[in-house]
């Protein structure tokens, strides 16, 4: 036998203050997607190379530097494009995450790039810049703060439920799915 929530025990996270573990996760799977597409783009301006010139290009100990600062400019853009563009990067869209103006409104476009110019701030302080998340009641990192935004939970736990009821109250038998 298995007990089911009551409906009302079901609440929704619509407009909270993310929490640390989620915006973690969101940042880490987004780290992972533009790490895959910078190796990507990487692989395919060394194939072109190949193919114009004929020589193989590595990108190994004499350009640690350059593929370093590429690299850090690639993530600024990623960053800044998503934010600005959606407010949101593909990570924080999984978990339901979306970067919004402190006061609750929707971001401006040079709020997101001007968060993803700060953002390296906060991991260039030896990380201190993190705290925030962990002891404000907002959950507002340096990079937040500075650009004037917060990360809030986009998603109605309570509509999904609801939607998930009539999709099943509506098959004849729901058990042969």
């Amino acid at each position: 036998m298995t007990s089911r929530a009551a409906p009302a025990a079901w609440t929704s996270a619509l407009g909270r203050y993310a929490g640390a573990a989620s915006r973690f996760t969101a940042y880490a799977v987004d780290v992972l997607i533009s790490w895959a597409a910078f190796t990507l783009g990487l692989a395919g301006v060394s194939f072109a190379i190949l193919i114009v010139t004929g020589r193989s290009v590595s990108w190994r100990p004499a350009g640690g530097i350059a593929v370093g600062v590429v690299l850090a400019a690639w993530e600024i853009a990623y960053f800044g494009y998503c934010w600005a563009t959606a407010g949101r990067t593909p990570g924080m869209a999984l978990l339901g995450l979306r970067v919004v103006r402190a006061d609750g409104a929707e971001l401006d476009p040079w709020r997101g790039v001007l968060r993803a110019l700060v953002f390296p701030l906060s991991i260039i302080l030896c990380g201190l810049g993190f705290v925030g998340i962990l002891v404000q009641r907002e959950h507002r990192a340096l990079h937040d703060l500075l650009a004037g935004t917060a990360v809030i939970y986009s998603w109605d736990a309570r509509a999904v439920r609801l939607r998930h009821l009539t999709q099943t109250a509506s098959r004849p038998y729901p058990d042969l799915d």
